[in-house]
């Protein structure tokens, strides 16, 4: 896989709880072995706990751990809200607007201190964000290459079809996608998982089986 200039790229999911947060953290790392200062960028997280006052999203703490550069985390995580709800009526109800402007000011921020950032979107490609605004607009404005993470249970194939297209109809690339097990019965995985390599564009990364590791296959390299 080629990198783009942003030297970033922004991970969406067939779905919301898929492993997007695994993926990205995975990514994190592999970039940071290879001796580049990498971050994890989490835009918007819902769903958080409050500890000492301050809201904590486990999502943006696993990707902490996996960057290797200290960086502000209100660049990191600039809007977070503690309902397990979608983020745009979680932030309507705290009464807060978010700014696709505000978050990619952050984003450059980022940009600006280490050598890749990932961006971790919440929930599937089109989660709103506001009454106008969605990830995939976010996406677009931050100009990335995208990483789709495919929840591999019945109807993955459709899910992932549509969100190829999407993503192609937003004139982005998807430079690849990565099988996440997330149905341990699932029926008919292997035969699922061979119609997504033949159909799917963009380059297949690996398969996460239930409970265990990626192996991936692709190349992310600079």
């Amino acid at each position: 896989m080629n990198t783009n200039r942003h030297h970033a790229y922004f991970v969406t999911g067939t779905d919301t709880g898929v492993g997007k947060t695994f993926i990205s953290s995975m990514l994190v790392r592999q970039f940071a072995r290879q001796g580049l200062r990498s971050v994890g960028m989490k835009p918007v997280a819902s769903g958080c706990d409050r500890l000492d006052g301050q809201l904590v999203s486990e999502d943006v703490t696993q990707l902490l751990a996996a960057s290797n550069i200290n960086l502000p985390l209100s660049d990191i995580n600039p809007y977070t809200f503690e309902p397990a709800i979608a983020p745009h009526i979680a932030a309507r109800q705290a009464g807060v607007s978010i700014d696709l402007d505000h978050i990619v000011a952050a984003f450059k921020r980022l940009q600006t201190e280490a050598d890749v950032v990932i961006v971790e979107g919440a929930g599937g490609f089109y989660v709103p964000l506001d009454e106008q605004y969605d990830m995939a607009d976010l996406a677009t404005r931050l100009g990335l290459s995208i990483i789709l993470v495919v929840g591999m249970r019945l109807g993955c194939i459709n899910h992932a079809l549509l969100t190829a297209k999407a993503i192609q109809q937003h004139g982005l690339t998807l430079a690849g996608w990565v099988a996440n097990q997330v149905d341990p019965g699932m029926a008919m995985l292997e035969e699922n998982l061979q119609t997504l390599r033949q159909r799917m564009p963009g380059e297949y990364l690996g398969f996460v089986p239930w409970g265990g590791q990626c192996e991936m296959t692709g190349v992310i390299a600079f």
